[in-house]
């Protein structure tokens, strides 16, 4: 039934932004096409730290809502991601990288350091020229102290990110072509997490993005494309409830960029300015936080929500001011 409430609520949605992607010359969603987990086995146990922090949850999800300007969320009536601010802690002023671009953004949100270091600064499918990004990726990480985890992508860029053994499982369209709605992604990761109950998973949600570069930015698409995405984060909150059980799981939402106009990638404060949530288990509810936040800081707060010291080399650090003191789990999930 939540799926189909879900199926219901974006069937419209998703047909109208599908129909002007075609008239601009984007491709729609695609379905077809096997997903394939990553091949080889777990990464090789890197040594912890003398003193590893007390895991305050054993499980967490990261959604990234492609493309999502902070002033959206009240503007479009975006009331999932109201509620979680509401009982969460929450920036409307966190940054992301430059150049403020899908891809270059993403591997800085999931590897906690920036392009200079992580070397990805294009922002397409290029398998002739690019292979796989060369720094441990937070999947990575959480794997090798023995963590299970998933991520669901909506476009191909991202098996750039796909380092061998960081993923127990993913998903993601096979070429530039194949841009995923978020009716194939968010039922998907439901499915995997409803079964497989993972540690860490990654979910994105490309909506208001597509409709951004379609139409523009805060247009009346982009708006319903914001609440399509509000709507996807509901039905996760559902599922996650369900499979972790109410309080047992951590939710990380956050955007790789905003955008003006019908485009994005510059130093433009509406380019640069990204909303983070953090809600559930182990979180300070009710707290907006300090300026400062930095995209690079998700990766480090989601490992420190299972446990993990991040990498000393990580720029990212742990966003300390939005975890609660709080006793840490009974146990650690280990190939769960």
């Amino acid at each position: 039934m939540m799926l189909q409430g879900f199926f219901g609520r974006l069937r419209v949605a998703t047909a109208a932004i599908a129909m002007v992607a075609l008239s601009f010359g984007i491709a729609p969603a695609q379905s077809s096409g096997a997903a394939l987990p990553v091949s080889g086995g777990a990464a090789a146990r890197r040594g912890g730290p003398p003193e590893a922090p007390a895991a305050v949850t054993e499980h967490v999800i990261i959604v990234s809502i492609d493309g999502l300007r902070p002033d959206a969320i009240a503007e479009y009536g975006a009331e999932t991601l109201q509620r979680l601010m509401r009982e969460g802690a929450y920036s409307l002023e966190a940054e992301t990288i430059y150049p403020s671009k899908t891809l270059p953004s993403h591997t800085s949100m999931l590897t906690g350091v920036p392009p200079s270091v992580h070397g990805v600064e294009w922002n397409s499918r290029q398998t002739d020229e690019h292979g796989i990004v060369g720094v441990p990726t937070v999947f990575e990480v959480a794997k090798a102290h023995g963590y299970h985890t998933a991520a669901f992508f909506s476009k191909a860029k991202f098996r750039h990110l796909l380092r061998p053994g960081s993923l127990d499982y993913w998903q993601a369209p096979a070429s530039n072509l194949g841009h995923r709605m978020a009716t194939w992604t968010v039922p998907a990761a439901i499915r995997y997490i409803e079964h497989e109950r993972p540690n860490l998973i990654f979910v994105h949600i490309g909506e208001p993005d597509y409709a951004g570069h379609t139409i523009g930015w805060m247009s009346f698409v982009y708006g319903w494309a914001v609440r399509r995405a509000d709507a996807a984060v509901e039905a996760l909150v559902e599922a996650a409830d369900d499979a972790y059980g109410r309080g047992k799981y951590t939710l990380l939402v956050t955007a790789d960029h905003g955008g003006h106009g019908r485009d994005h990638g510059s130093r433009d404060p509406r380019d640069m300015t990204i909303p983070w949530i953090l809600w559930g288990e182990g979180v300070r509810a009710g707290t907006r936080l300090p300026a400062g936040i930095h995209t690079m800081d998700t990766a480090a707060t989601a490992l420190r929500l299972l446990g993990i010291e991040p990498p000393a080399e990580w720029t990212g650090r742990a966003v300390a001011a939005a975890l609660r003191p709080t006793l840490p789990v009974a146990s650690r999930a280990a190939g769960f």
